[in-house]
């Protein structure tokens, strides 16, 4: 009779743990992720070379409740440098309403927050790096609409970079958008006021985006206005799309091809020269991007890019470019574990 009470009390206790492990049912394990991108460039214009690791991205995520998780990244080579990129938690407070805090991207723009495991073309548009390339420190509170396909991000920041937390201000920057999706479509808006050094500028973007089977279709659009004139009004564009396809060829299982059409106007980043002025950072130009990637995929977050791409500009004032910003060729590597 004991044990026959004591087999039903264990039982009990498990239905119980089983149910308030359901009830709560998440992983408290951190998840650990990488990307290195390794690449060659070479300049057709030139004949300049070079060999960069571009990226060496180690990140850490997970959650201590179903309300609480945390995010924290770093670059452990950018081009030789390491820097710290993100570091945040965040807490839903109330039932789709969350609250994040610390260090991470601005809620601005949609090619701006894809992650170098993410990138269709080995160089980002003008929209993603040169326009629109903003982590801040501050908050911001995030709302998902129960019963619409709807997000909302609003936050305030510190207005200097993220190399300085200690810096005392009177100013801030600011972000929000609005994403919306409807089937195969997306659609974002938003705005962001940026003070980077002294200097105010404010922008505005949109973007549209078209996604079935093996076809991605985007297009974005942002618009910069420097307060008081300080430079002229800044415009940048991005027109792109990527078709893919299971293949059997050596190591590989995917194919895809993309092809990008993007521009920028005459740009400064907002940061003052020696006398307080704003310059010219970025001379106004379009570009012609085409490539293809073969891909091993393994898993969501484990496979492995090889990508060629050619880019070909077109400089709207007569501009010697660096092998930077000239024509070139681009071989890389994308390892993503």
């Amino acid at each position: 009779m004991k044990k026959l009470l004591t087999i039903c009390a264990s039982a009990a206790i498990a239905l119980c743990a089983g149910a308030q492990d359901k009830e709560d049912s998440i992983s408290y394990m951190p998840h650990f992720h990488g990307t290195v991108r390794s690449r060659f460039e070479y300049a057709t214009e030139s004949g300049d070379y070079r060999f960069q690791v571009r990226n060496a991205r180690f990140s850490i995520d997970g959650s201590i409740t179903k309300e609480i998780s945390y995010f924290i990244n770093t670059d452990l080579c950018d081009r030789g440098k390491m820097k710290i990129l993100d570091a945040w938690a965040k807490m839903e407070f109330v039932p789709n309403l969350s609250l994040q805090a610390g260090q991470f991207r601005m809620p601005f723009g949609v090619d701006p927050f894809r992650a170098p495991h993410q990138y269709y073309f080995a160089n980002r548009s003008f929209i993603g790096k040169q326009m629109c390339n903003y982590r801040a420190v501050g908050a911001m509170l995030i709302y998902n609409f129960s019963k619409l396909p709807l997000k909302l991000e609003a936050g305030a920041f510190n207005p200097y970079t993220i190399g300085d937390h200690a810096v005392w201000e009177k100013a801030i920057a600011a972000a929000g958008k609005a994403t919306l999706s409807a089937g195969n479509m997306k659609f974002s808006a938003g705005a962001s006021s940026i003070r980077p050094s002294g200097k105010r500028a404010n922008l505005l973007g949109a973007s549209a985006s078209w996604s079935h089977a093996r076809w991605i279709v985007e297009g974005e659009y942002m618009h910069k206005h420097y307060v008081n004139n300080a430079f002229k009004k800044a415009h940048a564009y991005s027109v792109f799309s990527s078709y893919q396809m299971p293949v059997k060829a050596g190591i590989f299982n995917r194919l895809s091809f993309q092809g990008r059409f993007d521009g920028i106007t005459d740009h400064s980043d907002a940061i003052p020269d020696e006398n307080n002025c704003l310059t010219l950072t970025d001379p106004a130009r379009n570009r012609v991007t085409v490539g293809g990637t073969l891909t091993t995929m393994k898993a969501k977050n484990m496979y492995f890019d090889f990508r060629v791409d050619y880019e070909k500009n077109f400089y709207l004032h007569n501009v010697k470019a660096s092998p930077e910003y000239a024509d070139k060729i681009v071989a890389e590597m994308v390892l993503r574990f």
